[in-house]
């Protein structure tokens, strides 16, 4: 995996990351595991049916809570903007809006995802201060 990018951490954008809503667990675990590269690592049932995945020790959770996947998501910071965006572009993802980001006098390279199910990602990575 040194030729991939790092996941090194993931944000909710509503209550929790863990538990970010999808119609169905196993049609979630199964493309955030191709398309993403990400690991099936646990399964839960209550209080809803929820699979956690993992990648590079960074963990997101897909649920069947009832939730509105179109209004949901993640922030994904990652080491190599530049490089996750071509790695998941390989994958047949399309990706969207590259573009500086400036936040508490910080900028970031970003890029959008938009799941097929809806989950809408804001991949970013801190760029160095001058």
């Amino acid at each position: 995996m040194a030729d991939q990018a790092r996941f090194k951490a993931a944000y909710p954008f509503q209550d929790d990351v863990l538990a970010l809503p999808v119609a169905d667990r196993d049609v979630a675990a199964s493309w955030y595991g191709e398309k993403f590269a990400m690991t099936e690592v646990e399964r839960k049932e209550d209080p809803y049916p929820t699979v956690i995945m993992e990648r590079d020790g960074a963990r997101m959770g897909f649920s069947e809570n009832g939730g509105d996947s179109s209004n949901d998501g993640g922030a994904i910071l990652v080491d190599d903007a530049a490089r996750m965006k071509e790695e998941l572009e390989s994958q047949g993802v399309d990706t969207g809006n590259w573009r500086i980001d400036e936040r508490d006098g910080k900028k970031y390279q970003v890029f959008f995802v938009v799941a097929p199910d809806g989950l809408c990602f804001y991949f970013h990575q801190l760029l160095n201060a001058d």
